[in-house]
């Protein structure tokens, strides 16, 4: 027979039944947060590689002109021809446009000289005027990578005139 009054059923299974369930709920609480934290720490890595991999957002162009537009003279089948060409420089760096104006003497000496090297049926044709301009932009990345600066931001070289006589 039981101890307890009026036959009743010892408290002690309800008191064990309430720990289980206390016990199973703290169980499942951390396996939710431990599922949470790893799903979370799996985005934020995904979220630091795709930005590592995106690229960076460009700064604005920054152009140099350089002026006045470049003269030089060449022979022709014994005619004197000459050319006159009005030259920007493309950049994004500051420092490089900076470079650009303080090294304009040198810079202008080059390209001069590059120009005055040229042939009048070189420089009639499109293919000769662009493989001009390719030359002209390796110029000017030399000069600026010799001052101390950067090649790879001296980005693009254009002709904004190109006149031909």
């Amino acid at each position: 027979m039981s101890d307890a009054p009026g036959g009743a059923v010892p408290a002690a299974p309800a008191k064990s039944k309430m720990l289980v369930i206390v016990i199973c709920s703290l169980l499942a609480a951390s396996a939710v947060g431990g599922a949470a934290v790893f799903y979370l720490a799996g985005k934020q890595a995904a979220a630091q590689e795709e930005a590592q991999l995106a690229p960076a957002a460009k700064r604005p162009a920054i152009y140099s002109k350089f002026d006045p537009p470049f003269v030089v003279n060449f022979q022709n089948k014994g005619a004197m021809r000459f050319l006159q060409v009005s030259i920007e420089v493309m950049t994004r760096d500051v420092a490089t446009a900076d470079l650009l104006k303080q090294h304009d003497p040198k810079l202008r000496n080059d390209l001069l000289m590059l120009l005055g090297g040229q042939t009048f049926e070189t420089l009639s044709s499109r293919e000769g005027k662009e493989q001009l301009r390719q030359e002209a932009l390796k110029a000017v990345a030399d000069v600026i990578a010799a001052e101390g600066g950067k090649a790879e931001n001296v980005e693009q070289l254009y002709f904004t005139s190109f006149v031909m006589q």
